[in-house]
């Protein structure tokens, strides 16, 4: 049951409301950078630390970084004994795994540390059953299912770190992976059922060879295949590395690819070396290391339309400053294939940096970004009319949209999703009259396919499930708040045929009503503890999707207020989930959401009443 607002539109109700907005989209501006774009900062991560750790231990000079790390570990301990992904996230068995062993791949470590590993070891077992490594690696392979793309990892560490017994029986618990598949055409890796995910190649071909290269011998003319192979699977995981070092600047990723190039006695190859480097210069002052160094691009397209949102109009931007984001942007964009995936030119990635894979949401979400800033110029036109290209190739048969390629649709993390969908539709919309006709009518016959994949993927309650998104506090961790957020508010900027889409909106609309909290907030699930980041995006979604009762919008925007101090203190939650379902919090998402949220709530509940009333 909803606790109605005393009166909606009263003079106080109405007052707080515009100073939250007010003071929440001043705050989001002056973190616009000098070079055109903004720039938050990811938590810091247990597993990573530990990863990174690990992978650093097959080089010499870098013991100062790897006790940092260790102590790092030491200080975030949950008081269960174990770590979770962020330090605000529950303890988690993979987490805890990781963060166990890296103490003792490091000489000493243990000794040094012997109440933390105490503790860890009583919470393992419980999660396991056992710490003996025949139930350790059961476990972990049955958590993960037929996705290896982190089980094999996690596996791989623990036996570098003696955790799955002595070395020679070590590596019967770990499967192998075919590394040797690398050598094959990309096109060809949507349809031969890679068993780990598409981002995770490098992973792929430097676990699997540590495991060739350590494994007891057996199958010898598949193991003469693959050691004639090496040179080849090399050249490939060369070649995707970005020249930062760092695969898709993600400090788990690379750390693996590390460890497993160490643990194959390649220390000394370019691609180790390289990532070392990577390692090393993305460690925090305090000793600490995050999933990925930055979500630039990201978090640039969702301010740039948070401040359109809160506005209704061009963002409070000089022309000065419309103009330098917009070039920012420009400059992101990909001109050539990509190494990694091979995607097309035309997409935009997640960060600023080499690391970054072109993606449907980000592309999307530039798209929308440079519509606002420079709808008009040539230049942007252009990048636009590639990037809606881009768009429309990835579209699946299902009439979905997946993150990075597509018909990779064997594991979770490579299928359609429908708030990326929704997100592919809103930036197909808004550049479509600027398109030649045969694009336009190649444009309506995807809107018509996705619109359609939205439809059967709605649940029987109203709600859609997102792919990047999580709860953390959901039972199945998913966050259907998220999903049916962002796809209602795609949906508002979309150029649907209304009828095909009404009865979605309102079914979504009800669900997203009977979630929110009698205090006025939302959580990421039915009866999940509220945050800000959710509470925002519900409510974006229901002032722009035009909810006719005010009461919701008012009692989830005066939740906001108190939340934030009236719109001066933005503590972050981690709803965010990386690839292989890692949680992190993001600092700038609160204040994104919430500059949106309260300005679009200050808008609809103050229709045709003036500030000065």
């Amino acid at each position: 049951m909803i606790v109605a607002a005393s009166d909606p539109r009263s003079p106080g109700d109405l007052s707080a409301v515009f100073t939250a907005a007010d003071r929440t989209r001043a705050a989001l501006l002056q973190r616009l950078t000098a070079q055109g774009h903004w720039a938050g900062c990811l938590s810091s991560s247990a597993l990573s630390t530990a990863v990174a750790v690990v992978g650093l231990s097959q080089f010499g000079q870098d013991q100062a970084l790897i006790e940092q790390g260790l102590w790092w570990l030491v200080r975030n301990q949950n008081p269960d004994g174990g770590w979770g992904d962020t330090p605000n996230s529950p303890s988690n068995p993979s987490t805890t795994l990781l963060c166990w062993a890296a103490f003792h791949h490091r000489a000493g470590a243990a000794e040094h540390h012997p109440g933390t590993l105490a503790c860890a070891e009583r919470l393992l077992t419980n999660y396991l059953g056992s710490l003996d490594p025949a139930q350790v690696a059961d476990r972990i392979i049955r958590h993960y299912g037929t996705d290896r793309t982190f089980s094999v990892p996690i596996l791989t560490l623990s036996a570098l770190c003696g955790r799955l017994g002595p070395p020679e029986r070590a590596w019967d618990h770990i499967p192998q992976l075919p590394f040797e598949l690398a050598v094959l055409p990309h096109a060809l890796f949507r349809w031969i059922q890679l068993p780990v995910v598409s981002y995770a190649v490098p992973a792929l071909i430097a676990i699997g060879l540590a495991r060739h290269e350590n494994a007891p011998r057996k199958a010898r003319l598949l193991r003469w295949l693959r050691e004639a192979l090496k040179p080849a699977v090399l050249r490939v995981l060369h070649s995707m590395q970005p020249s930062t070092g760092g695969y898709l600047e993600a400090v788990p990723l690379t750390g693996f690819v590390v460890m497993a190039l160490g643990a194959s006695g390649l220390s000394d190859h370019p691609v180790a070396e390289a990532g070392a480097r990577f390692l090393r210069g993305s460690v925090r002052p305090d000793g600490s290391w995050p999933i990925d160094v930055n979500l630039n691009t990201w978090l640039t397209s969702l301010s740039v339309r948070a401040l359109v949102m809160a506005t209704e109009g061009a963002p409070p931007l000089s022309p000065e400053q419309r103009g330098r984001i917009a070039r920012w942007f420009l400059d992101q964009q990909h001109r050539r294939p990509h190494p990694f995936t091979h995607a097309a030119p035309g997409g935009w990635a997640w960060t600023d940096l080499a690391g970054g894979v072109p993606d449907a949401d980000d592309t999307a979400g530039a798209l929308l970004a440079l519509h606002h800033l420079e709808p008009d110029s040539a230049e942007t036109r252009l990048a636009a009319a590639r990037g809606v290209r881009w768009l429309l190739d990835l579209q699946n048969r299902d009439g979905g949209v997946p993150t990075f390629c597509r018909g990779w649709l064997n594991l979770p993390f490579d299928r359609s999703c429908p708030d990326v969908t929704g997100h592919a539709l809103a930036a197909w919309s808004v550049w479509r009259d600027t398109l030649p006709p045969a694009e336009q009518q190649r444009l309506d016959q995807a809107v018509i396919r996705a619109v359609d994949y939205l439809e059967q993927n709605q649940d029987a309650e109203g709600a859609w499930r997102p792919l990047w998104f999580g709860s953390q506090h959901a039972p199945d961790h998913s966050n259907p708040l998220y999903g049916t957020a962002r796809v209602l508010s795609a949906l508002a900027v979309a150029s649907v045929e209304a009828g095909a889409v009404q009865r979605c909106i309102e079914r979504a609309q009800r669900w997203l009503v009977q979630a929110q909290h009698p205090e006025g907030g939302w959580g990421g699930a039915l009866g999940v503890p509220p945050t800000i980041e959710e509470t925002a995006l519900a409510l974006e979604a229901l002032c722009a999707t035009g909810l006719p009762d005010a009461a919701p919008i008012a009692n989830g925007a005066h939740w906001l207020i108190r939340a934030t101090e009236s719109g001066t203190r933005f503590p972050s939650s981690p709803i965010g989930l990386y690839f292989s379902k890692l949680w992190y919090s993001e600092e700038l998402y609160p204040l994104i959401f919430a500059c949106s949220a309260l300005g679009c709530a200050a808008r609809t509940l103050g229709a045709g009443v003036s500030r000065s009333e």
